[in-house]
């Protein structure tokens, strides 16, 4: 079976939804998420599972419902509030989004979320698959939502090698996946797919003797599942050296909101130099007019991983507040207040390990 035949295999086509749905009825996790029809709960549930594993994102989840258990809660927190609660979940854009359209919500929608996926794609942060998904698991909307985990279950039972980052092979398997959703149970139908390739068609080792699909599928039956889906060549993660200044005194530490359009944007972090290549803390204070009898202790490299970056940072403790530098926008906090603040997990773990927090 193959994508190019689907329109004419009916028969391909029922087996398909009927299996998932069937498998999916005995074997879906019970998650708080899918106890509702509340758009609001939908869709703060797919934004946060971007990019994050169930298991990471339900504590956060949550904590989330806890702090703002509906959009005009949500709405009338201050950011610093959101991104502290979504601090360690990564991709900060997504709770700057996620609290930009809550305002917007409430401002223009009265609080209520548009049924129509058309009107919910206009919505900031909202893309494809999260209109998708509150389109059709809150409203039954028929529309197909499509994620990382879709498009392994329909390359690999339809044996579908387009790479599924073209333009191509978007168009290909959204046009297929929104062929195959169930028209009278689309919500039902679109977290099945997604649950299959989470439990079941996983990325490496697929448990294909527990799948309901098995017996069609030409992955398994062609031996070919470590091979689909397939994607274009990734680039190459970019390396960038930070070197933080960490001023110390009086059982304080001068922090910084981060501004402009960077990685972190408005977490808190240390005053930092950044070069190229690695160099040695001592030449990076020379730079800064700081002399080396100012350093209380330099720490070892911590490396974070980012899509597409590599933080490769020394933190260096300075002690002297005469050198504290004036452009710095840094202010002064103690263990307390540090802790409220949002900060990246980088910050985190080096405040954690030099027992700061």
């Amino acid at each position: 079976m193959n994508i190019e035949k689907i329109d004419n295999q009916e028969d391909g086509q029922v087996f398909f939804t009927t299996s998932v749905l069937n498998w999916y009825l005995e074997n879906k996790r019970d998650l708080p998420w899918r106890n509702t029809t509340d758009p609001y709960c939908i869709w703060l549930s797919e934004v946060m599972l971007q990019q994050t594993r169930v298991q990471q994102g339900l504590p956060y989840y949550l904590r989330f419902i806890r702090a703002f258990p509906t959009v005009h809660h949500l709405a009338a927190a201050r950011l610093q509030q959101v991104l502290r609660l979504w601090q360690g979940l990564g991709y900060y854009t997504r709770a700057r989004n996620l609290h930009a359209c809550a305002r917007q919500v409430v401002k223009h929608q009265g609080g209520a979320f548009p049924r129509q996926y058309e009107q919910l794609l206009r919505l900031p942060g909202i893309g494809p698959y999260t209109a998708a998904a509150i389109a059709s698991i809150a409203y039954q909307q028929p529309v197909a939502v499509v994620d990382g985990n879709v498009y392994r279950v329909l390359a690999r039972f339809f044996n579908i090698r387009v790479p599924i980052n073209s333009t191509a092979g978007k168009k290909t398997f959204n046009r297929l996946a929104n062929q195959l959703v169930d028209r009278r149970q689309p919500g039902e139908y679109n977290q099945a797919v997604m649950e299959l390739g989470a439990l079941v068609c996983t990325p490496a080792n697929p448990l294909c003797h527990a799948c309901p699909l098995q017996q069609h599928c030409a992955a398994f039956l062609q031996n070919q599942w470590n091979k689909l889906p397939v994607k274009t060549n990734k680039r190459h993660a970019r390396i960038r050296y930070l070197y933080y200044l960490v001023f110390k005194a009086n059982k304080k530490i001068y922090l910084r909101k981060r501004t402009g359009n960077d990685i972190w944007q408005g977490l808190y972090d240390f005053y930092a130099v950044e070069t190229r290549r690695p160099h040695k803390p001592e030449k990076i204070l020379t730079g800064c007019g700081i002399g080396e009898a100012a350093i209380q202790q330099i720490s070892p490299r911590y490396t974070h991983h980012l899509t597409h970056q590599k933080i490769v940072a020394r933190f260096i403790e300075i002690t002297d507040l005469s050198k504290l530098p004036s452009e710095g926008n840094l202010r002064a906090c103690s263990p307390a207040q540090a802790e409220k603040l949002p900060k990246p997990v980088l910050i985190t773990r080096y405040l954690t390990d030099t027992g700061f927090l």
